[in-house]
């Protein structure tokens, strides 16, 4: 049955009339994100928070209901935890241990993936129920304050739980599992709630990587956050198994091999938006290792306008974007933001007029309109015979995920000087580096020349949290790294963070890049034909305007962006 517009609701039930409905649609029509119609109506205090959720509740057939009214125990708000509660917006109101199904209040009815999500995590049948934001705020605010606390409160509970220990002991040997009991234990409610709450911390941080690290006496969890790790409170060591069987279950894993390294991949959607988990098992001594890579689409922006490249330097790397043939290299480590450049960059190229194909692996972000191809070395579908076949499909623009061995590189030159912009990223330290690495491949100088028109060079450091920033000055061990004396940086002002609630008293909040971009030019080519150290084609760039790694983040750091010592820990001097 189709659902009734929200706007006709409001007028059948008499909280506005035909011509304000006018004027909402109006408004909203010209608002350059379409904003929902009852919340600009709540705005513009044309309906009441309490109309609002009567109208929504008429809407999608559910009830309404004052929190106030409910009495809400402890057993069931362990239903639901805190990052949860406060991700959705819900709260549990009602188990029917009978029928399996949990009641919950929700001030978004008409988001409907709400539903679906909570019953994948929770593994229970979910009822919705309309409550008002502010009685939703309200409700959180007085029963879910503290999520750390929650967290060890959580932990406490299950080293406590004498019946998850026995299970947990019966399956910890080194002989064979009895598979039903492997899957029973990992899809207990407790272990789905720790595994749950994990999740949510994690992807409410923005954090890139979750580990599950098990050693003799304890199993770590620690999750990875604007490139730093922190720990979690571990979680009792008997419930190491099933913790990595809970994972290995939900990425379609083999539960029952545990002395192989496995591979695999979890798609969740967390709040109405896609979120994907790579995951990696690894046996170690003492059990399994998992490594958990997050990419949430939600949160990356795939505009090169906001990647954070200074204009002079976008301005010249947009020009050999649009170049008809030749190599476009990216280099950085693993987690430096290589992947969102590029795609940023093919985003911008993408269209109609242009073919643009890419090889990957794996496939991170999916764009509308360019041709996407997942790596998949087990069927010997490598990068060297992906680009073959690409090349057969008249491409414009090629995407190589990375330049690995000798037989992709000599492929991607010769999609080079056939007509064809091809882009890739190497694991360099820098852009002059990456010259080096290439006649280290066994790639004849000659052909570098010919080919490569530009190299990117980029790092992510933590930029300074706004709300506890203040003025800093650099030790003079610093200043020794950074290879200058006192009276240089006297006129500069320093900031570091002190640290706060907002930042999780880490003093940072979020990343910046630095960059350095290479073009080359026909003085770089001759030196690179005669051989020239990469010290020497370093030099030479400069000379012609490259700005340093090093270089850019000290700008970032006079500007108050990040600190001196993350400059210091991200970058190498050049002496």
């Amino acid at each position: 049955m189709a659902v009734r517009r929200l706007g006709q609701i409001l007028v059948d039930l008499g909280f506005i009339s035909d011509e304000q409905l006018f004027l909402l649609l109006e408004e909203q029509e010209q608002q350059a994100e379409h904003q929902q119609l009852g919340k600009i109506a709540e705005d513009m205090s044309l309906v009441t928070d309490e109309q609002l959720a009567q109208a929504l509740a008429e809407q999608m057939n559910m009830q309404v209901i004052s929190l106030d009214d409910v009495s809400i125990s402890p057993d069931l708000l362990q239903r639901i935890t805190e990052p949860m509660a406060q991700l959705y917006k819900v709260i549990p109101v009602k188990m029917d241990e009978d029928m399996n199904e949990l009641t919950v209040a929700t001030c978004e009815p008409q988001n409907l993936s709400t539903q679906d999500e909570l019953r994948q995590f929770l593994g229970l049948t979910i009822r919705m129920v309309v409550a008002t934001e502010r009685d939703i705020q309200k409700t959180l605010d007085r029963y879910y304050s503290q999520d750390s606390e929650s967290f060890e409160s959580l932990v406490q509970d299950l080293e406590n739980d004498s019946a998850l220990a026995a299970a947990a002991a019966a399956l910890s040997g080194d002989g064979p599992i009895d598979i039903t009991d492997a899957e029973a234990l990992a899809d207990s409610a407790p272990v789905r709630k720790l595994l749950n709450m994990v999740l949510l911390m994690a992807i409410k941080d923005h954090a890139s990587d979750i580990h599950f690290e098990p050693f003799e006496e304890e199993f770590r969890i620690r999750i990875k956050s604007d490139g730093v790790l922190f720990e979690m409170v571990p979680p009792p060591r008997h419930l190491a198994f099933a913790i990595t069987t809970r994972i290995k279950v939900m990425a379609n894993l083999d539960i029952a091999e545990r002395r192989m390294p496995q591979d695999g991949r979890i798609e969740l959607s967390v709040g109405g938006h896609p979120v994907d988990l790579r995951v990696s098992v690894l046996p170690t001594m003492f059990g399994e290792s998992v490594v958990m890579r997050l990419l949430d689409r939600s949160v990356v922006s795939l505009d090169l306008a906001k990647v954070g490249m200074d204009d002079d330097i976008l301005a010249e790397f947009r020009t050999t974007m649009v170049k008809p043939n030749g190599i476009v290299l990216v280099t950085g480590p693993t987690g430096s933001g290589k992947t969102t450049t590029l795609y940023s960059a093919l985003s911008e190229l993408n269209d109609i007029t242009e073919k643009i194909i890419t090889t990957e692996e794996p496939v991170e972000y999916d764009i509308d309109g360019i041709i996407q191809i997942p790596i998949d070395s087990e069927i010997d579908n490598t990068f060297a015979n992906c680009l073959r076949a690409i090349l057969r499909q008249d491409p414009d623009k090629i995407l190589v995920g990375e330049i690995r061995d000798l037989e992709t590189a000599e492929i991607a030159i010769q999609a080079s000087l056939t007509g064809h912009l091809v882009f890739s990223t190497l694991h360099t330290n820098d852009a002059p580096a990456t010259i080096t690495r290439l006649k280290d491949m066994g790639i004849p100088p000659f052909m570098i020349t010919a080919t490569v028109e530009a190299i990117l060079a980029q790092r992510l450091v933590r930029r300074i949290c706004s709300q506890c920033r203040e003025e800093s000055t650099p030790s003079g061990d610093l200043l020794f790294e950074l290879d200058m004396t006192e009276e240089e940086v006297a006129n500069k002002t320093f900031f570091k963070g002190i640290g706060c609630d907002n930042c999780n008293n880490t003093g940072y909040k979020g990343r910046v890049g630095l960059f350095e971009l290479l073009i080359m030019n026909d003085g770089i080519r001759e030196m690179i034909m005669e051989n020239a150290s990469t010290d020497e084609i370093r030099i030479e760039a400069q000379k012609h305007g490259m700005t340093s790694l090093r270089d850019s983040g000290l700008y970032l750091a006079y500007e108050g962006m990040t600190t001196v010592e993350e400059v210091v820990r991200e970058t190498i001097i050049e002496r």
